[in-house]
C-alpha cells in the first residue's frame, strides 16, 4: 500500500492514467483518428482485462499476502510458459526440459525460504499460500494475454503497434474507472489521505511509463519476434522486481535467495538456447 491507499485505488489510478494518455495519443495522431471495429473492440476489452487490470490486481494482492520475492519469481516463469505454449513447431519439448528443471528448482527454493516458519501452519501460512495462488493466477492471466495479443498482431500486420496500444489503453482505463466506482474509495476518503502527492506521482509514472510506453514497445516486439522468443524479454522484469524487493527491505539477499535467482536465470538462458 501507499500510505492508506488500497490496491484497488492504486490499480485504478494507474490504469485510468493509461487510458487518458492513450486517449490523448489517439486524438493527436498525425494520421488522424482511427478506431477499432466491433470485433477488434471485443478483443481489446478481453485483452485489457487479462494483461492489465486483472493481472495487476491479482499480483498486487498476492504481494500483500505473500511478500515480494515468491510472487516475483512465480511471475518470472511467464517466459517459460510462453515458450512452451507459443513455441515454434520445430522446437522439441525435450530441448526445453533442462531449462524447465532449473526454473522449477529456483521457484521451489525461493518459496521454501520465504514460507512462514512453523511449517506453514496457522493464519500466516494460509495467507502466504493464498498469496501464491493469486500469483499463479496473475501469471496465467498475463501469459494468456501475451500469447493472444501476439497471435492477433501477427494475423493483422496492418495494425500499427501504437494504435493497438491506444485501444488497449482506452479499454483498460474505462475498466479501471468502473472498478474504482464499484470497489474503490470515495473521493473524500482519497483526498483525506496524507500521501496524496506520492499517490498521484506513482499513478502518473505507472500509467505513462510502465503502461503506455512499455506496451507500445511490447507490441512492436510482438509484431517482429515469435511469441516464444519475445516472452524471454520478461526475465528483466523478474530480476528488477527482486532487486527492488531487496532494496525496499533494506537488506542483502540471503544465500538461498541468491541461489534461487541464479537457478531461475540459468533456466531462462537454457530455454533461450533451446529456442535458438
Amino acid at each position: 500500500m501507499v500510505g492508506h491507499f488500497g490496491m484497488v485505488d492504486i490499480t485504478a489510478a494507474r490504469f485510468v492514467v493509461f487510458g487518458m494518455v492513450a486517449g490523448l495519443a489517439v486524438w493527436w495522431r498525425p494520421a488522424g483518428l482511427r478506431w477499432p471495429g466491433v470485433r477488434q473492440a471485443v478483443i481489446v476489452l478481453g485483452l485489457s482485462g487479462l494483461g492489465f487490470t486483472g493481472y495487476y490486481l491479482l499480483l498486487a494482492f498476492s504481494i500483500v499476502a505473500a511478500g515480494t520475492e515468491a510472487p516475483s519469481l512465480i511471475i518470472g516463469t511467464i517466459p517459460v510458459w510462453m515458450m512452451l505454449l507459443g513455441r515454434p513447431a520445430g522446437l522439441r519439448m525435450q530441448a526445453l526440459l533442462p531449462g524447465l528443471a532449473l526454473t522449477a528448482a529456483g521457484i521451489g527454493l525461493m518459496v521454501f525460504g520465504a514460507w512462514p516458519q512453523g511449517g506453514g501452519s496457522g493464519a500466516g501460512g494460509a495467507q502466504f499460500g493464498w498469496g501464491l495462488v493469486l500469483a499463479v493466477l496473475a501469471m496465467a492471466s498475463w501469459t494468456a494475454f501475451g500469447l493472444l495479443n501476439a497471435a492477433w498482431l501477427k494475423r493483422h500486420p496492418e495494425l500499427h503497434a501504437a494504435d493497438w496500444t491506444n485501444w488497449l489503453g482506452i479499454a483498460t482505463g474505462l475498466g479501471a474507472f468502473v472498478l474504482w466506482l464499484i470497489a474503490g474509495s470515495d473521493v473524500a476518503e482519497l483526498r483525506a489521505q496524507p500521501d496524496g502527492t506520492l499517490f498521484v506521482l506513482l499513478a502518473l509514472a505507472g500509467g505513462l511509463g510502465s503502461s503506455w510506453l512499455a506496451t507500445v514497445l511490447w507490441n512492436i516486439a510482438s509484431q517482429r519476434l515469435s511469441a516464444s522468443l519475445c516472452g524471454q524479454l520478461i526475465v528483466s522484469e523478474t530480476l528488477f522486481a527482486l532487486l527492488y524487493s531487496f532494496m525496499w527491505d533494506g537488506r542483502w539477499p540471503h544465500a538461498s535467495e541468491l541461489a534461487a535467482a541464479l537457478l531461475f536465470v540459468l533456466g531462462i538462458l537454457a530455454s533461450i538456447k533451446a529456442h535458438r
